[in-house]
């Protein structure tokens, strides 16, 4: 296998494990939270921040070095407009990615709290998650949004 194709083919898997990663957690979130019960919420939100750490995480280190390196053994140009709205999309990620990562920390401790007093919810919990899910929405778009300009690679 070329350099070329191994790096390529982590670059891949980082997209897909940035992709199927966060869809996973907001499908996992949102079912747990539709069930209202702090118990059920308090664990997966519990096993959800540690699939973040884990799994995205890597991904977001990986992503921009096999990005550099498949630039850079491409022979492509950083200032090409499609990997400079690749790299702008990701910082808009990220930006909307770090501050999902504290609420989810946050709701999980309120979870767990609520869970263990056997009480409900409480209302910093949701609001918490209205700003979960709307942070969500534009990182997962901008996501889709980096997949399709590095599938296309439009001049722009």
């Amino acid at each position: 296998m070329t350099t070329y194709f191994a790096l390529k083919l982590l670059h891949i898997i980082g997209a897909c494990v940035l992709l199927g990663t966060g869809a996973g957690i907001a499908f996992f979130m949102l079912m747990a939270h539709l069930t209202g019960r702090a118990a059920v919420v308090a664990e997966v939100a519990r096993i959800v921040v540690i699939a973040d750490f884990v799994f995205t995480a890597t991904a977001v280190v990986l992503q921009p070095v096999t990005g550099a390196l498949l630039v850079a053994a491409v022979g492509y140009r950083l200032d090409e407009p499609w990997i400079v709205a690749s790299v702008v999309l990701y910082l808009v990620t990220g930006a909307f990615w770090l501050p999902v990562v504290a609420m989810q920390v946050r709701m999980r401790d309120l979870a767990r709290a609520a869970s263990l007093e056997g009480a409900a919810l409480p209302p910093a919990y949701h609001r918490l998650f209205r700003w979960w899910f709307a942070f969500g929405v534009p990182a997962f778009a901008a996501v889709i949004a980096i997949l399709w300009l590095m599938i296309a690679k439009p001049g722009l």
